[in-house]
């Protein structure tokens, strides 16, 4: 993730500490679920779901590259008692050297070119268990907010890419939707969750 979006995110994780706003965003409402056993939270943010996870038994990994997010999450976690795995990672860069019941990625491949995008997309589909679950959310285009992307430093995916790039998993949910955004603005969004065949080791 380019550094105006890591800014970007860092001033929004702060402000939503300090006023106090965790709730669940839809994507999350939507993802949590389907959740279960070895979780891997990749752009978890402010960590919201990655505590609700944690919470409903699942054992979490939660990775991004915005510190503010990362340290409310430790406090969090610290005060409520859950122990969960938290780690600062460049995710352009982000190795998932582990196999995963579920792993998750809201909000996060549209930060990166074209070509990190798809590369990040595919080492989670090999990092999922056969039988595991990935959970994809992404902006598409005919998205009009852009403040927070570094100009040429993103990718609006196409409204069928991750049906398409899912199409030998079991596909649990897939939907579209349009929010309104600053400045007479729109964020237009796929959300994908889908469970790996358990007789293809290789996908």
């Amino acid at each position: 993730m380019a550094n105006r979006s890591v800014r970007f995110f860092d001033e929004q994780f702060r402000a939503q500490a300090r006023w106090g706003r965790y709730a669940l965003n839809p994507f999350e409402m939507m993802v949590l679920p389907h959740l279960s056993g070895r979780v891997l939270d990749l752009g978890c943010g402010l960590g919201n779901l990655s505590l609700e996870a944690a919470r409903a038994g699942c054992k979490v990994h939660a990775v991004d590259a915005a510190t503010a997010g990362l340290r409310d999450l430790r406090k969090r976690a610290k005060e409520v008692r859950l122990e969960l795995n938290v780690e600062f990672a460049e995710l352009a860069h982000y190795r998932i050297d582990e196999q995963y019941d579920c792993i998750v990625a809201i909000g996060l491949l549209m930060f990166f070119p074209r070509s990190v995008a798809i590369k990040l997309l595919q080492a989670i589909r090999n990092a999922v268990k056969p039988g595991g679950l990935a959970a994809i959310n992404v902006l598409i285009e005919g998205t009009t907010y852009l403040e927070m992307f570094e100009p040429d430093h993103y990718y609006l995916f196409g409204e069928q890419d991750l049906a398409n790039r899912f199409v030998d998993w079991e596909i649990l949910e897939s939907k579209t939707d349009l929010f309104p955004a600053p400045g007479d603005t729109v964020k237009r969004f796929a959300t994908l969750v889908a469970r790996k065949p358990w007789n293809n080791l290789h996908c």
